[in-house]
């Protein structure tokens, strides 16, 4: 009885990391990222086009995986399921990534290997692969590119939390300061100027600059303020901080905010040849920081701060 593929990043990423585990390639070291870069093709193969309005594969990909969307809702997840009854009949089977990553590290006899490895070899055996119509063959092609751009983010993410990392005192001081002006603004009441003591409104530019970096439209604004209140009363009833690493998706915006702010700093200090002192010293920072606590191993690490440095120069 044909069973359908699976439709989730976040499972695909854990069938990999299986079927390595009990390959010969168990002692190979895999850069983080690069098995949901290959799960992130692999999906996209196996999705069909939603007639929802829209809901690109992209997004529908994210709502499979249990992603929250702004604008749909559970029943909108559910009427694509719905869609397609053969949905997963079809694309890519999970041997033929672990084949094309076994491939890669036999041709390279490298220790380690990252995503942009992975998506190549994947990429370098769809010529040669029978079953696959010259459509199909351009349509994945397509979604290598895709998946190149999904890692993309998520490699600028990592480098900015790490980078961030050696900001920490910087990072909760915007977060205070972005606690006071909306609990200000949802209560009405005047601030008081650090400076020159006078009473001033909320800062509307500080408080959108921050919530526009994870999306959050001015319509939504209210009630993204008012739900981070509601929070910070819950913890202080029960005696709890509500501090920089309470809510997840105000941490993610004041750690793009702040990245945002240091990208020319992030740039030189990523890609420069020949650093300087200070230089050297945050690229060795952030460099500890993703081998430590992300999972890195030096090799990789390396190869990851002059790939987000040519990313941010281009």
């Amino acid at each position: 009885m044909p069973v359908p593929y699976n439709l989730k990043v976040s499972e695909e990423e854990k069938i990999y990391r299986k079927l390595i585990q009990q390959s010969d390639m168990n002692h190979i070291h895999i850069a983080p990222h690069s098995l949901r870069a290959a799960s992130i093709f692999t999906i996209l193969t196996r999705l069909k086009e939603t007639k929802k309005q829209g809901v690109d594969l992209v997004k529908k990909m994210r709502m499979y995986d249990g992603e929250s969307i702004e604008g749909y809702k559970e029943a909108d997840l559910k009427e694509m399921q719905n869609e397609f009854l053969e949905e997963g009949m079809s694309g890519i089977d999970p041997r033929y990534v672990i084949n094309r990553i076994s491939s890669a590290l036999i041709r390279q006899e490298v220790q380690c290997i990252n995503a942009l490895d992975v998506l190549r070899a994947i990429k370098d055996g769809l010529e040669n692969h029978a079953s696959i119509t010259r459509d199909d063959r351009d349509r994945y092609l397509n979604f290598i590119s895709v998946a190149r751009k999904e890692y993309d983010e998520l490699a600028k993410k990592e480098i900015q939390k790490a980078f961030v990392y050696s900001y920490e005192e910087s990072a909760r001081t915007l977060f205070e300061n972005y606690l006071d002006n909306i609990e200000s603004y949802c209560n009405w009441a005047k601030m008081k100027d650090p400076l020159t003591g006078e009473s001033v409104d909320p800062d509307e530019r500080l408080m959108r600059s921050i919530e526009e970096q994870i999306g959050i439209s001015e319509n939504a604004k209210k009630a993204f303020r008012e739900e981070i209140l509601i929070r910070m009363s819950s913890y202080a009833r029960k005696g709890k901080k509500f501090d920089f690493s309470t809510h997840e998706r105000l941490r993610e915006a004041i750690e793009k905010k702040l990245f945002t702010d240091l990208k020319d700093v992030v740039k030189i200090t990523a890609s420069t040849k020949t650093p300087d002192e200070i230089q050297l010293k945050r690229i060795n920072e952030v460099g500890k920081r993703l081998i430590e606590d992300n999972g890195y191993c030096p090799v990789c690490a390396n190869e990851l701060l002059k790939y987000v440095g040519s990313l941010l120069n281009r």
